[in-house]
C-alpha cells in the first residue's frame, strides 16, 4: 500500500512511496506529530538520481522489520535535497560537524520540539557489512538513547546548535591583507586543488578551476603552473570516461583518480558549468578539437534528451538503468533490480559484434579498449588523445550510438525520457532501456546551464546554443512568476516553492550573460538586462541580510522551519550563491552606472572576508568575485568591435554598445569611476583592456 510521498511531485519522493515505512514529507503538520507524540524525527535527505540512495531505499527501506521500528519508535520524513537545499545545507553541516564527513543519502536524527540533531549518517546497510553497523541495530540504540539519556542529549544538542550558530554568523576574525595577497593566496589554494593527484574520487571543481584560470593573466609566483593545470583540467573531462563520447553529457565524477570510471548520473549543473569552462579555456587560445567536440555532443544531448517542449532543461538523468530480462522486455522472466552505467558501457563481445574489424582496430588506437573491459568486465570509453577523431572512428561511435538509441543520432529531433522505473520497463525502446529521467525544472540549474551556452555561443559561434538558452531563460521569465515573486521548481507547467539564493544569483548571471551574447548579435536585447535588475531588486528586498552583508539561503518569509539562516558561501558541486551574488553586483553597477549595487558588493566581501583569509579552499567563487571588484572594466564600442573582442578571454569584462564616440575614436574603457583617454585603434582599446584586468 502506498504512504503519503504517492501523491508527492518530486521524483525522488515518489520513489519511496511504496516503502512500508511511513513517510511524511517536509511540512508543519509533520513538525507538530512528532512533538506532540514526543517522537525523534528521523529526517532522510537525497535526491533521485542518487545511486546508495537507490541501494537504500531497495535495501534498509524496504524491510518490514525495520520500517516496523521506525513507524512505531520515530517520525519518518522524506526530503528531496535540490527542493530543499536550505535544510540539506544545515543538516549536511551537522553530518560533517558528527562524523567528519558527508554525503547522500543524509540520514539524521532531530530533537521534535526544536529540530536539532543529536545524531547523523549516509548509507546504513540492512545487515552490519562494508565497517557499517546495521540499521536496525543503531534505530534501537538510538531510541534508548533519546529516552534514557536526557541530560547527555540536552548537551549534545546544545555543543552541534552553537557550532551551527557559529558558522552561520560566520564569527571569525577580519584580515587586514591587501586585495592582491588575499586574490594570490586564493588562486595559489584552486590551483593546487585542481593539480593532478595520485588518490581518490576525481569531481569537475570547476568553480576551481575557473579561479585557477583567471589567475593565469596575473605575474603571481608559485610552484604551481596554474596554465598547464588548467588544460589538463579540460583534457581530463573530455578524454576521460566521466564523458559520454558516443552521445555527450557528463558524468557527475569519476571513481578513481585516473578519470576513467564514471557514477553515471548526468546531472544538469555539472553540464552547465563544464561548457562554460571549456568555452572560456578555448577561448584563451587551447584550442584542442576533443574540446569544441565535448561542447557540440553536449548541446546535442542537452536538447535531445533534456529540453522539455516548452523550452526548460531537465535536473538530472540516473546512474543506473534497466537490462532486459532473459525472456525479453516482454517475456516471463523477472525483472532485476537496475544496474549502474548499463546504458553506457560496452563488452568487447559487443564492440566486435557492432563494428567491422577495421573500426574496432581504429577505436582502439584512440580509446582504451580491453577484452577483459575496465569496469565489471566491460568497458568505459576513455580517449587517448584530444586530437580530430577520423571519420572511421566517428562512424564507429554512430553505431554505437544506433545500437544504444535504434536509430542514427540525426534523426532523433527528440529522445523521450523515462519518467519512472515502471515507464522504463514498459515502453517499447528501440536500443537499450535508458536510466529515468528527472523532469523537473530547477531555477538555479537552467541558470548554469543557460550561461554554459550563452557563452559557448559567444566563442563557438554556433546559432543553436543561443536558441536553447534563450528558450530556457524565457520560460523562467514567464512561468516562474506567481503573485509577483521567483519560484525554485516546475513540475509539468506548475510553479512550487519559494526560490532560494542560489536561484536568484544564477539566474541574475545567466541573464546578464545573455544580454552579452546578444551584443555579439548586433543586438541591444536590453530586457534580458531588465529582468536581471528587476530580479535583483527581489533578492535585495527578501535575502540580502543589513545586518551581516551578503545574502541569506533563504527569503525572510520562508525562514521559519529553519534553526538557522544561512549565508551560503562555500563551492561544492555549484559556485556559492554570494560568490555569484557579488559578482553580478558589480556587472550591474557597471551596466547600470548605480553605484548602490557596488556598495553592496563591497559589504558583501567584507562580511566574508575572515573565511576568505581562513579557508580560502572552501571558496573561490567568492575570490573571483573579488577579481571582479578590483578589476571590473567596461568596455563601450559598437557592435563589430564587441563581436571580435568577446570571445577572448576577457573575465572581468563586460561590453556595452555605444553609437556616438567621441571623434576619431573607436571605443572607450572604463574602470570603476573613470574612463580611460579614448582609444584610436583596435590595438590600443585592446591594450587598454588588457592593463585593466591586472590592475590589482
Amino acid at each position: 500500500m502506498a504512504n503519503r510521498l504517492a501523491q508527492a511531485k518530486s521524483l525522488y519522493l515518489r520513489k519511496h512511496a511504496l516503502n512500508p515505512i511511513d513517510w511524511w514529507y517536509w511540512c508543519d503538520e509533520a513538525l507538530a506529530t512528532a512533538s506532540s507524540q514526543n517522537k525523534p524525527i528521523f529526517l532522510s535527505i537525497g535526491y533521485s538520481s542518487c545511486h546508495w540512495c537507490t541501494v537504500m531505499e531497495g535495501g534498509a527501506f524496504s524491510n518490514l522489520e525495520i520500517a516496523s521500528y521506525i513507524n512505531d519508535n520515530f517520525l519518518p520524513i522524506k526530503v528531496d535535497r535540490e527542493e530543499r537545499p536550505d535544510l540539506d545545507s544545515i543538516y549536511m553541516q551537522a553530518l560533517q560537524m558528527m562524523s567528519g564527513q558527508g554525503g547522500w543519502p543524509l540520514n539524521i536524527f532531530l530533537s521534535p520540539e526544536d529540530l536539532v540533531p543529536f545524531y547523523a549518517g549516509t548509507y546504513f546497510p540492512v545487515e552490519s557489512r562494508y565497517g557499517r553497523p546495521g540499521f536496525l541495530q543503531v534505530l534501537q540504540a538510538l531510541r534508548q538513547y533519546y529516552d534514557t539519556e536526557k541530560a547527555d542529549l540536552q548537551k549534545r544538542k546544545a555543543v552541534i546548535l552553537e557550532a551551527l550558530l557559529e558558522s552561520a554568523a560566520l564569527e571569525i576574525g577580519a584580515t587586514q591583507a591587501e586585495d592582491s595577497k588575499l586574490l594570490q593566496q586564493g588562486w595559489e589554494s584552486s590551483t593546487k586543488i585542481i593539480t593532478p593527484q595520485q588518490l581518490g574520487n576525481r569531481f569537475p571543481m570547476i568553480s576551481y578551476a575557473e579561479l585557477s584560470l583567471r589567475g593565469t593573466r596575473f605575474k603571481f609566483e608559485s610552484k604551481y603552473d596554474a596554465k598547464a593545470c588548467c588544460k589538463q583540467r579540460a583534457l581530463d573531462l573530455t578524454l576521460g570516461g566521466i564523458f559520454d563520447h558516443v552521445a555527450g553529457g557528463f558524468h557527475r565524477y569519476t571513481v578513481d583518480p585516473t578519470w576513467t570510471v564514471p557514477h553515471f548520473e548526468k546531472m544538469l549543473y555539472d553540464n552547465g558549468l563544464i561548457v562554460e569552462y571549456l568555452a572560456n579555456i578555448w577561448s584563451t587560445g587551447f584550442q584542442e578539437p576533443a574540446f569544441a567536440r565535448a561542447v557540440s555532443l553536449t548541446v546535442d544531448w542537452l536538447s535531445r534528451e533534456m529540453t522539455a517542449p516548452s523550452g526548460y532543461f531537465y535536473a538530472a538523468q540516473d546512474a543506473d538503468s534497466f537490462v532486459p530480462p532473459l525472456g525479453g522486455q516482454k517475456g516471463r522472466q523477472e525483472w532485476g533490480e537496475p544496474e549502474e552505467g548499463a546504458f553506457y558501457v560496452w563488452s568487447y563481445n559487443e564492440l566486435e559484434q557492432l563494428l567491422t574489424p577495421d573500426e574496432l582496430t581504429e577505436l582502439q588506437q584512440q580509446f582504451i579498449i580491453t577484452t577483459n573491459g575496465n569496469f565489471e568486465s566491460k568497458n568505459v570509453l576513455q580517449r587517448h588523445h584530444a586530437v580530430e577523431l577520423s571519420d572511421t572512428v566517428e562512424a564507429a561511435l554512430q553505431k554505437l550510438f544506433v545500437a544504444r538509441y535504434g536509430a542514427i543520432a540525426d534523426t532523433i529531433k527528440t529522445f523521450p525520457p523515462a519518467h519512472n522505473n515502471q515507464e522504463a520497463k514498459t515502453r517499447n525502446w528501440q536500443g537499450r532501456i535508458p536510466p529515468v529521467t528527472d523532469t523537473k525544472m530547477i531555477v538555479a540549474w537552467n541558470s548554469l546551464m543557460i550561461s554554459g551556452l550563452a557563452r559557448a555561443y559567444v566563442v563557438f559561434q554556433v546559432p543553436r546554443y543561443l536558441e536553447l538558452a534563450t528558450g530556457a531563460a524565457n520560460f523562467i521569465l514567464k512561468h516562474q512568476y506567481v503573485d509577483g515573486r521567483l519560484f525554485r521548481l516546475n513540475y509539468e507547467g506548475e510553479a512550487k516553492l519559494a526560490a532560494q539564493s542560489e536561484d536568484y544569483a544564477f539566474l541574475i548571471k545567466a541573464l546578464l550573460d545573455l544580454h552579452q551574447a546578444y551584443l555579439k548579435e548586433g543586438k541591444e536585447e536590453q530586457r534580458f538586462l531588465k529582468n536581471a535588475i528587476v530580479i535583483q531588486e527581489e533578492f535585495d528586498k527578501y535575502l540580502w541580510s543589513p545586518e551581516l552583508g551578503g545574502y541569506y539561503n533563504t527569503a525572510s518569509d520562508s525562514s521559519q522551519d529553519l534553526i538557522v539562516r544561512e549565508r551560503s558561501y562555500q563551492d561544492n558541486a555549484t559556485p556559492s550563491a554570494n560568490g555569484i551574488a557579488v559578482a553580478n553586483l558589480v556587472r550591474l553597477a557597471l551596466l547600470t552606472d548605480n553605484l548602490h549595487y557596488l556598495d553592496l558588493a563591497s559589504v558583501a566581501l567584507k562580511a566574508f572576508r575572515g573565511i576568505m583569509s581562513s579557508a580560502p579552499q572552501a571558496c573561490p567563487s567568492l575570490f573571483s568575485a573579488l577579481d571582479w571588484y578590483r578589476n571590473s572594466t567596461l568596455v563601450r564600442t559598437n557592435f563589430s568591435h564587441i563581436d571580435l573582442l568577446s570571445s577572448q578571454y576577457l573575465p572581468t569584462v563586460v561590453f556595452s554598445e555605444i553609437a556616438n564616440l567621441p571623434e576619431g575614436s573607436i571605443g572607450l574603457v572604463c574602470q570603476g569611476l573613470k574612463c580611460l583617454p579614448a582609444p584610436e585603434s583596435l590595438e590600443q582599446l585592446l591594450q587598454q583592456v588588457q592593463q585593466s584586468l591586472q590592475r590589482i
